[in-house]
């Protein structure tokens, strides 16, 4: 990673005043260790008219990884290999950002004790950055930038500059220029920035981040008017922690504001917090998908593949439209619980008729799952060791045939996105994978050529542009030939029985 701070200069105010404020001597090449490397500060040029001072840090990806206490994607064959060959060590990131705060910390805070009035000076500065990320376009960074004062100057980096009919790739070449900033601030504003638009964190973020953020942010933060933007991203989208940052930065904006406007603003605030709702739990916005989807399948009897604690089994009793609900699971004490959770004991006789749980394990073929209309494997594959999933494909597709098979399974790319999830971990310690939408689209439609099933695919949850939903979802559908298939074997079937009795 590498970025370069300009300044020019006069004899009376000479550029090489850059040394003083950074507290780095332009005649010496200095080098500092990180957690995640080495960090190396030089000047490639430095006389009275110009001055120009690099960061270049070289990122240990092995050190990278190892510091990481998460997850993987286990499951995925290039995660080992993913780890360490990526193009993310080499363009500018979280990691330059704490390198920035770390190695040029002094010049961040304003503070030059041999020239205490140079701090307070704005200067020429041009900022250059070769290689950015920027989820959200060339577009977005000059929304971030040029509120604060600055010419920003964003060229797209091709995907390949062999073949540029592939378009751009999500890098730009950032160059900042600006004459009425001071050196502190700019420092603050590449430490906030960079992390948001690579959109991405290397290390876990806590609460303390929240109290950075306002220090760096000090001055220029309340009135950006990307500042919900900024916040959201520069705490991973942590709620929780983005709400207690935004209500701090409303405060200092209102501690700068006259009494009418400040009676006007509590008002707005006090009527905005009555009408906001409670986001409705991922949980309960699938079981909403699924039974969105089993009723448009027309589907009466159904199957709940894994069935867990009962929770789907549950909702799909309250529809009168499935007549018969099976709940399978492996465990004897899951299947306990989903039992005390339904009431079977009390429930009455023709509502209990309706519903049925036993014991099956789905990675061998079981004739009691035969015959239904549709099967749910929500939110089942993911706990499962990749090498036994033929055998559950096998079991349900080939064997079972359900005319309609609902799977569900965590959206990996959406992990980012997670307030309570750290950086690299899946979200449950039983999960043996999680897949991309990629790789899930893959299997699935794999799947459906190999045992006679279309396939659609529907977001769960709030769709994000960058990283998609939450979860994503299946819809297998039998084909028409597979069905007709199907019913000429179960009547050469039902002619053998009755030409053997």
């Amino acid at each position: 990673m590498f970025l370069t701070i300009s300044t020019t200069g006069t004899p009376q105010r000479p550029a090489t005043d850059l040394g003083h404020l950074l507290h780095k001597h332009p005649e010496k090449a200095q080098a500092f260790s990180t957690s995640y490397g080495q960090a190396h500060v030089l000047y490639p040029e430095a006389d009275a008219e110009r001055c120009t001072a690099a960061l270049l840090l070289e990122v240990d990806a092995v050190a990278l990884v190892r510091r990481g206490k998460g997850k993987g994607r286990g499951g995925a064959p290039d995660a080992a290999l993913a780890q360490y060959v990526n193009d993310r060590p080499y363009a500018a990131s979280s990691l330059l950002a704490v390198a920035l705060s770390g190695v040029f910390s002094s010049a961040m805070r304003g503070v030059c004790n041999a020239r205490p009035e140079l701090p307070d000076q704005a200067r020429p500065l041009r900022i250059e950055v070769p290689a950015l990320p920027a989820r959200g376009g060339p577009e977005l960074v000059r929304r971030l930038f040029e509120p604060l004062g600055w010419t920003a100057t964003v060229e797209p980096v091709a995907l390949d500059s062999e073949f540029p009919q592939w378009g751009d790739s999500r890098y730009v070449r950032l160059v900042l220029e600006s004459e009425t900033l001071t050196l502190a601030k700019a420092l603050r504003h590449l430490y906030v920035l960079l992390p948001v638009l690579d959109d991405a964190k290397h290390y876990w973020v806590s609460s303390d981040e929240v109290d950075k953020l306002l220090r760096a942010g000090e001055g220029w933060l309340p009135a950006h008017p990307e500042q919900k933007l900024i916040t959201s991203r520069y705490l991973s989208r942590r709620w929780s922690l983005t709400r207690e940052a935004m209500e701090r930065l409303e405060l200092v904006r209102l501690a700068e504001t006259d009494d009418s406007e400040v009676e006007e603003i509590d008002n707005a605030v006090e009527a905005e917090s009555e009408a906001e709702e409670k986001p409705t739990p991922l949980a309960v916005q699938r079981r909403e998908a699924i039974l969105a989807a089993l009723g448009a399948s027309g589907a009466a009897r159904v199957l709940d593949l894994g069935c867990g604690q009962g929770q789907l089994v549950q909702a799909l009793l309250k529809d009168p439209r499935f007549t018969e609900i099976v709940g399978v699971d492996v465990s004897m004490r899951a299947l306990t619980i989903a039992a005390r959770r339904l009431k079977l004991d009390r429930m009455g006789e023709r509502q209990a008729s309706r519903v049925h749980l036993f014991q099956s394990s789905l990675a061998y073929t079981d004739n009691r799952l035969k015959g239904y209309d549709a099967a749910v494997l929500s939110e089942v594959i993911e706990h499962l060791d990749l090498p036994r999933l033929p055998a559950l494909e096998y079991a349900v597709f080939g064997a079972a045939r359900p005319r309609t098979v609902l799977v569900t399974t965590p959206n990996v790319e959406y992990n980012v996105r997670w307030e309570s999830l750290p950086a690299g971990h899946v979200r449950h310690g039983d999960h043996r994978f999680e897949w991309t939408r990629a790789e899930f689209r893959t299997w699935a439609e794999k799947v459906a050529r190999r045992h006679g099933y279309g396939v659609e695919f529907v977001p769960v949850g709030p769709d994000d542009p960058e990283v998609g939903p939450p979860t994503q979802m299946a819809v297998f559908e039998m084909s028409t030939a597979a069905t007709k298939t199907g019913d000429e074997k179960t009547k050469t079937g039902d002619e053998k029985e009755a030409t053997a009795a």
